[in-house]
């Protein structure tokens, strides 16, 4: 084999990975067996219906039409209500945010708009 090709296989596989490490999922999925995503870096898409911000930090409630998920952002501000988002992280059975318990909870690690 040629370096060359080398290089697109090398670059294919790790595409190939990149994509499979995060699992999209729906929400009605996770919320119906939540311990099967516990601890598990997934995906969800939707639109947010409720958020609560403070200081750079925050939890909003994200709708995929299938669902509602409650996620928590520690290291950056809430997106606003009615905002399109794609957001992953790790799913955990119970967050408790300015003395609320929040329940099933994703745990954002990236977010991107929509």
């Amino acid at each position: 084999m040629t370096a060359k090709r080398i290089c697109y296989f090398l670059a294919i596989l790790i595409a190939g990975f990149a994509l499979t490490a995060c699992e999209r999922v729906r929400i009605g999925d996770i919320n119906a067996d939540p311990g099967r995503f516990t601890d598990k870096e997934v995906a969800v898409v939707g639109t947010v219906t409720q958020s609560i911000g403070a200081l750079g930090r925050g939890v909003y409630q994200i709708d995929d039409g299938t669902g509602r998920l409650w996620v928590l952002s520690t290291s950056r501000s809430v997106p606003s209500k009615g905002a399109k988002i794609g957001v992953k992280g790790h799913i955990t059975q119970s967050v408790v945010f300015l003395g609320v318990n929040y329940g099933t909870v994703l745990q954002e690690s990236d977010r991107r708009r929509g």
